[in-house]
């Protein structure tokens, strides 16, 4: 895999470096020593560093997950459970579901700032090449059944070890996207459309299980065998499970490959038996369209999130506002959705 180097604020390689070496010292012993450090171009929240320790003849390749500048700020995601938990999480993880392991948590007031370490995983996430590479051919070929199985463990995980989640059933969900997208004062038909058919159509409660909360290819470590680990818990929390399923089945996750309704690469059926062959509920497609019509909302609210942060100033960055754009795609995709339904 390769990395793009990116420069960071001024002190920051100095102060990682630092927090780095006196980590190793503890966890590799007083032999070991600080290899090549980088940070990489991924991460949209949390800065993402490479890191290689040498100890006892082996370099350890390892990823570092850390808070921008260490220090966490009240701008960023409410939604994301913090580091520390994320970590936790992963921990819950092992053995379950591929994922990769803690190896060390540094404290917000640590010379580090708020972070973890896990073992680097080599493989994918740009869903563009899994999905048209030849190279992925054969992975393909099993990832809806492995991500079947990785969210039927997920689901799995007993609450009662889970660290302390918000619990936030699809309604719930509802009420606060709707929210945000009323105070725009921007009223778009088709998204007045998919809210009135949400609350008209309520889904059957169920047990709150673990969710993941971003379930899809550019969150998924992907390589010549299929899946190679899942990333980025930060959107985690207590719900259905139906909603992780049908979030790898909106059309914006599909990209481009819009005849494979799991992320481009499968179809529901398949994954719905993965997932219960592999201990999950039973669920029909039909059960999976209110959360996708959901999922479809969400992200076209989050479109216009982003394309006000660019308007106001706030982010000027180009991404912003080419994401910010993508708010009509949501809506044609919320009408083949709704067609036959509304």
């Amino acid at each position: 895999m390769l990395f793009r180097v990116i420069v960071a604020k001024m002190g920051n390689v100095e102060q990682i470096q630092k927090a780095l070496t006196a980590w190793a010292g503890q966890f590799y012993g007083p032999e070991s020593s600080l290899g090549h450090v980088a940070r990489l171009s991924g991460g949209a929240s949390q800065e993402t560093w490479a890191v290689d320790i040498h100890a006892d003849g082996k370099t350890h390749e390892l990823i570092l997950r850390r808070v921008p500048g260490g220090f966490q700020q009240s701008a960023r995601n409410s939604e994301a459970i913090g580091l520390a938990v994320e970590a936790r999480l992963l921990e819950c993880a092992a053995g379950t579901v591929p994922a990769p392991k803690v190896l060390g948590v540094f404290a917000p007031d640590s010379d580090m700032g708020e972070a973890f370490l896990m073992n680097r995983i080599h493989g994918e996430t740009i869903a563009r090449k899994i999905l048209r590479d030849d190279a992925y051919d054969g992975a393909r070929k099993k990832l809806t059944a492995q991500c079947g199985k990785a969210l039927a463990g997920i689901h799995a995980i007993p609450v009662s070890e889970l660290p302390d989640l918000p619990e936030t059933p699809g309604l719930s969900q509802l009420d606060k996207y709707e929210d945000i997208y009323r105070n725009f004062d921007m009223p778009r038909p088709v998204f007045e459309l998919a809210i009135s058919w949400l609350r008209e159509n309520p889904p059957p409660s169920s047990a709150p299980v673990l969710v993941h909360g971003d379930f899809r290819l550019g969150n998924l470590i992907v390589d010549k065998d299929g899946l190679a680990a899942v990333l980025d818990w930060e959107l985690a929390h207590l719900g259905d499970a139906r909603e992780d399923i049908a979030w790898l089945c909106v059309n914006s996750w599909r990209f481009g490959h819009s005849e494979n309704r799991v992320g481009g690469f499968g179809q529901l059926g398949d994954l719905l038996s993965a997932y219960a062959d592999a201990g999950g509920p039973t669920f029909s497609a039909e059960e999976i369209d209110w959360w996708e019509i959901l999922g479809s909302l969400k992200w076209g609210i989050m479109c216009m999130i982003m394309y006000e942060a660019y308007r106001s100033g706030a982010d000027p960055s180009v991404e912003r506002a080419a994401i910010g754009r993508r708010v009509s795609e949501t809506e044609i995709d919320l009408l083949n959705l709704l067609e036959g339904k509304a």
